[in-house]
């Protein structure tokens, strides 16, 4: 796809159409870096996304089981 450069003050803009936009993943946040004489575009990644995708509860073991019960574990009285 072939498009112009826009005017914007005393920079220059491209207009990106909403079906790239979606087709990349890219919202409101965006990486740009340049890679030799091309220019790069890219979605800022979500901060830790899918870090529990495919967690199930019951897989985790209990880190404390072993661990002795305390003397004052009861409820706390204020």
């Amino acid at each position: 796809m072939r498009t112009t450069l826009r005017k914007i003050g005393n920079s220059r803009g491209v207009l990106i159409p909403a079906a790239l936009l979606a087709e990349c993943g890219i919202q409101d946040e965006i990486d740009l870096r340049l890679e030799g004489t091309r220019l790069i575009i890219e979605p800022v990644p979500t901060t830790r996304a899918g870090w529990f995708d495919g967690y199930r509860a019951e897989d985790d073991p209990d880190a404390w089981a072993d661990l002795p019960v305390d003397a004052d574990s009861g409820d706390w009285q204020w």
